[in-house]
């Protein structure tokens, strides 16, 4: 299958629960089921994992999945976000490992569970159907290849590709040097607490073409949403050492053979019930930034700075009949050795920038109006290379709503790497109709705006590798060509004067 990491990630390890709970000997043809228990596998409770199995002479040999974020399951917000739920309970409906569909059709009871269960039935329904759909079409493509290859040639195909994918990994692994590296990322806060920070550690041990993350040391699961599934920590680990890897590496679970990933249970990483998961992004992005930041020690030809991470928010109506926009912004990625950061980015093991929605089907569903969006010059952390612009986009709103927000690297900023200078923090604003502007909390729950006033999304930028005297006059007077910086931003960043002589100490 062709998927995100986090995506796939959590198909291959939600598997062995579904099977746990229905043997293959007691599926039938046309069968299809699914869960979304973060506890076994899954992501969190929007996240809907869909599978199917396909006969090869009547036993199912293979399953095929598919897995989308419907629109909304209940919880303490709408479309799934709840920044300060305490539990599981109050992130929306759990579903253990249960039997969707048949060849008939939906199983009556299931689908009205869920549009029971939901502020948008008749949405969620029809995503539960894209999902189905989206398992048939690739078991069509299954069969064509056994009736191409055979079951055997098919067979011998998928492991020829895993062994493959193994020894591709191992090798790249082995021109990396030997030995063991620490390091650490914190989280701002976790909603409930504003001022107390939480860290994810790691230490990486490479060495004999293998990698073993071991993440023991990492904070304790907490009543607050920024745990995560075993699933998804385990999917940024591995994003994390593959990029410094060849990217041209298939991503499969020959991969995994060379990568052993120790997640201790019961910690922000791994979290069990009842702790909630919703907010997985917080902790993963920090075990992510930990990896790549003890990496970077070991290979630090290839090293990377911290980044602004995505910013996750949800606009919805007060009231039935329910309207809501789901989406997030993504902060500057970091600079890299011998390259600025990538502008509004972020570095992501799931999905890019191009699932940022874009204004007109927003504007077109929903009683808001996209104003504006742009990065925001000065915001990428200065340095021999500078750090990726963090952006700024304003939705001004036709109706009364509520607006909740989840983020993280908005108190602390992503620190510099070898000199270089911390990412700008990005934040929440409420634009009053006066025209005067508040600052939101990071993690904030169904915040009233009224019809008229406005909400500002601002992400973070990345950090800047290298002294920002080191920087070449010619990269400084391009940034201030291309918007990146302002004159001020140049004189205070780096001493640059653009009519004068350049007097900054490059030593």
């Amino acid at each position: 299958m062709a998927t995100t990491l986090m995506n796939s990630m959590a198909l291959k390890v939600a598997l062995p629960e579904l099977l746990r709970d229905f043997p293959p000997e007691t599926m039938t043809p046309g069968d299809v089921y699914a869960l979304n228990d973060a506890y076994r596998g899954g992501v969190h409770t929007n996240d809907l994992l869909v599978y199917r199995p396909v006969f090869v002479d009547g036993v199912p040999a293979y399953l095929t999945a598919t897995m989308i974020h419907v629109s909304d399951l209940g919880g303490l917000s709408a479309g799934g976000m709840a920044p300060l739920a305490t539990d599981i309970f109050l992130e929306g409906l759990q579903l253990p490992p249960v039997r969707l569909a048949t060849r008939d059709g939906l199983d009556p009871a299931i689908e009205a569970i869920l549009r029971a269960n939901s502020r948008t039935p008749g949405k969620v329904v029809g995503d539960v159907r894209a999902l189905v759909a989206g398992t048939a079409v690739a078991a069509t493509r299954l069969e064509a290849l056994i009736t191409e290859y055979g079951v055997r040639g098919l067979a011998e195909g998928v492991d020829h590709y895993l062994d493959h994918t193994e020894a591709r990994t191992r090798a790249a692994l082995a021109e990396l040097p030997s030995g063991r590296w620490e390091a650490a990322y914190p989280i701002d806060d976790d909603g409930i607490d504003p001022e107390k920070s939480h860290h994810v550690r790691v230490a990486v041990v490479l060495g004999d073409g293998a990698a073993r993350l071991d993440f023991t040391g990492t904070g304790p699961q907490v009543p607050a949403a920024i745990n995560a599934s075993a699933s998804q920590s385990l999917a940024a680990a591995v994003f994390a050492v593959r990029c410094f890897l060849d990217p041209a590496i298939p991503m499969n679970d020959g991969c995994l053979r060379a990568i052993d990933v120790h997640l201790p249970e019961g910690s922000l990483l791994n979290a069990r019930s009842p702790y909630p998961c919703g907010g997985r992004y917080v902790p993963v992005y920090a075990a992510m930034e930990a990896v790549f930041q003890a990496l970077s020690d070991a290979v630090p030809e290839r090293a990377i700075a911290a980044g602004g991470i995505l910013q996750p928010f949800s606009i919805a109506a007060v009231g039935a009949p329910y309207w809501i926009h789901l989406s997030y912004d993504f902060g500057g990625a970091g600079a890299r050795r011998g390259l600025d950061g990538p502008d509004a980015t972020g570095v992501h093991f799931g999905i890019g920038r191009n699932s940022v929605p874009q204004a007109e089907p927003v504007e077109s569903r929903c009683p808001i109006i996209v104003e504006s969006i742009e990065t925001v010059p000065d915001s990428g952390g200065p340095g021999r290379y500078r750090g990726g612009l963090g952006s700024r986009t304003v939705y001004r709103f036709l109706a009364d709503c509520h607006v909740t927000t989840r983020g993280d690297r908005l108190r602390l900023p992503p620190p510099g790497r070898d000199g270089g200078q911390p990412g700008r923090v990005g934040g929440f604003y409420r634009r009053h109709r006066d025209g005067t502007v508040e600052r939101l909390p990071s993690k904030a729950n169904n915040v009233r705006f009224t019809a008229g006033e406005a909400f500002i999304v601002e992400t973070t930028g990345g950090a800047g590798l290298g002294p920002p005297t080191a920087r070449e006059r010619s990269a400084i007077e391009t940034d201030l060509a291309t918007g990146h910086l302002t004159r001020r931003g140049a004189e205070k960043d780096y001493g640059f004067t653009p009519d004068q002589s350049d007097h900054r100490d490059r030593n």
